[in-house]
């Protein structure tokens, strides 16, 4: 007999975690480190099952035996057929699974479950829309280096190569340039060694730097400018009628909002709810179907 629901939202940078007793009330929450799927199926699961524990920790409860759970999963990777089906047989005991994209969940929490849609900013970007049909139609998400536009390690990616400009002498020193040298080791030969180890979840620690500098630096300024039009370019293939409402989400979501074009702002709403919500509202939807 299911007792718990469990919703997931993971990423490259992290895992959240809601908890919801059978009769749906929400009651704690957890978080660890990044289940991405980029990251392993192993660690992916060890992430997720991290969170749940904190949770129920937090609640005051012991971690009960996963049979008695349903879990849903939003989880960054989950394009990679192999790697979800992968995810899936790994199941580490749950009485149900049901996992899709950090794009998907994050749409059903947004709104509720209503047509909507959403672009989601954080390590990595994604837009996704529900239709008055529900159907659900992705755009963006082909994952970084070669996507993920407007996203953190995009930004990130951005902001090294202008390091390197500045220490070749092909653009002048300024404080900008600085910074993100000394995150990345200080130096030229530190900063190589970086390079060669760097993730995803590293070049999206950089986004910060340019945030913080995007009012003194022009060349910050211009990566911020240059993920806000990203955005607005996703907005328009999600809806080029922009007749539904568009839910910015994700840790870079305030943080951009300055830098999107007039246009784009007068489309945005309030998320109603995050993709650990709308993972919740999935498992429970897959329940009833």
């Amino acid at each position: 007999m299911i007792e718990f629901f469990i919703g997931v939202d993971g990423g490259g940078s992290g895992t959240r975690v809601r908890l919801a007793r059978a009769d749906g009330v929400e009651f704690a929450e957890g978080a660890a480190g990044p289940s991405g799927l980029m990251h392993g199926i192993a660690k992916a699961w060890a992430a997720v099952n991290d969170a749940a524990a904190q949770a129920f920790t937090t609640a005051g409860l012991s971690f009960p035996d996963k049979s008695r759970i349903a879990i849903g999963l939003g989880l960054a990777g989950v394009h990679n057929r192999q790697w979800a089906a992968e995810f899936v047989d790994a199941n580490p005991g749950y009485a149900r699974v049901a996992l899709e994209s950090d794009g998907h969940t994050t749409v059903l929490g947004a709104h509720a479950g209503q047509p909507g849609a959403i672009i989601a900013l954080g390590t990595g970007s994604v837009g996704e829309i529900k239709l008055a049909d529900g159907r659900h139609v992705e755009v963006g998400g082909w994952g970084f280096p070669a996507g993920d536009e407007a996203s953190g390690a995009w930004m990130g990616l951005r902001a090294i190569n202008h390091v390197q400009q500045v220490l070749d002498g092909r653009m002048a020193a300024n404080a900008f340039a600085t910074d993100v040298a000394n995150a990345c080791g200080g130096e030229r030969n530190a900063i190589q060694t970086w390079l060669a180890q760097a993730t995803q979840t590293n070049y999206a620690q950089l986004a910060r730097i340019v945030l913080q500098h995007g009012d003194s630096n022009d060349t910050a300024r211009a990566i911020l400018l240059a993920a806000g039009r990203e955005v607005e370019l996703m907005g328009n293939a999600l809806d080029a009628s922009g007749k539904l409402p568009i839910a910015l989400c994700g840790g870079l979501a305030a943080p951009l909002r300055p830098y999107l074009p007039v246009s784009m702002l007068k489309r945005i709403v309030n998320p109603q709810g995050d993709s650990a919500a709308g993972a919740l509202r999935l498992i429970q939807q897959r329940l009833k179907d």
